[in-house]
């Protein structure tokens, strides 16, 4: 198996480059067909149709008079002929006049069928696939909740549909230097007072309360700058609509994390006694002063605002 010499890898706005990285594998195509961008898997089904009617063109052009009605050497001429071949879409002026015409043709329209069969499957899993609609604040915040300090960080669910079996799972990862003058990261899971949520229909503040067992004990503005903190928030659950699980992730670096700051309430209750949620206000702040606000929750001593 090939290996790469290099290869780069962003998680949650955190780069880490890679040494040793395995090549591309014909066996493991799928995956990186479904991984790549819409422009760039658009580029590569337009190329390879292309390349694939030029090899063909190229055959047709093998034998003088394999194809009824072309222009002796004419690379056009093939090469359309290859098209509507491929294509299966039936000939015009242009058939083929030869044996050799009849198993070149032969053999484009079995690959023409194949490629178009992968080609449709490719698109439909990528239409298929259902796609996280997860509002997250701009930044997370530590402020005091029941008399902690409290990292806070919320989310929203952007779809219409519900959302249910939702989970989140939280990481911190710091940068230590040690006496010797090595840089060594360390990567702590930290405990959320509510990590699952039965359902999700709106909006979910997830808590890390920084207690004495807590990594972030005794931790500032400065000191989290200081060691380059990162939070990487991975967030999954299943749509209803869809009856599939979606998962997604965020990140956030020392500079996104904001002491002595809360989220400003963004529920309330219209004239007919119905919750409204702004969800454009996901990410708005207040200082922490004054009482705390009401929130609400599936149980407040497992605190997770939940609507």
């Amino acid at each position: 198996m090939a290996y790469l010499g290099l290869t780069r890898r962003v998680v949650g706005g955190y780069a880490i480059t890679m040494k040793g990285v395995a090549g591309f594998d014909p066996r493991d195509a799928y995956h990186l067909v479904v991984g790549l961008s819409w422009p760039r898997f658009v580029l590569l089904a337009v190329g390879v149709h292309l390349l694939v009617n030029t090899l063909f063109a190229l055959l047709y052009l093998g034998q003088a008079g394999a194809v009824a009605n072309a222009h002796a050497g004419s690379f056009a001429d093939a090469f359309f002929f290859s098209v509507e071949t491929s294509a299966t879409v039936g000939y015009g002026e242009m058939y083929p006049a030869t044996l050799y015409g009849h198993l070149v043709c032969t053999a484009e329209i079995f690959a023409g069928v194949a490629l178009t069969a992968l080609t449709t499957g490719l698109l439909f899993v990528r239409f298929a696939r259902p796609r996280p609609c997860i509002i997250y604040a701009d930044r997370a915040v530590i402020a005091r909740h029941l008399g902690q300090p409290t990292l806070m960080i919320r989310v929203a669910n952007g779809r219409r549909s519900l959302l249910f079996d939702a989970a989140a799972h939280l990481n911190l990862v710091l940068s230590i230097r040690t006496p010797g003058g090595e840089v060594v990261r360390r990567v702590h899971e930290l405990r959320l007072t509510r990590s699952q949520l039965p359902m999700f229909p709106v909006t979910w503040i997830l808590a890390h309360t920084i207690d004495e067992t807590s990594p972030l004990k005794d931790y500032d503005a400065e000191r989290l700058k200081e060691h380059d903190a990162r939070l990487w928030l991975g967030v999954e659950a299943r749509d209803v609509s869809l009856a599939a699980e979606i998962i997604d992730t965020k990140g956030y670096t020392a500079a996104q994390i904001e002491v002595g700051k809360r989220y400003v309430d963004i529920l309330s209750v219209d004239t007919k006694g119905n919750a409204v949620a702004d969800l454009s206000a996901v990410s708005r702040t207040e200082h922490d002063i004054g009482p705390e606000l009401t929130l609400s929750g599936w149980d407040d001593r497992n605190w997770g605002e939940a609507s």
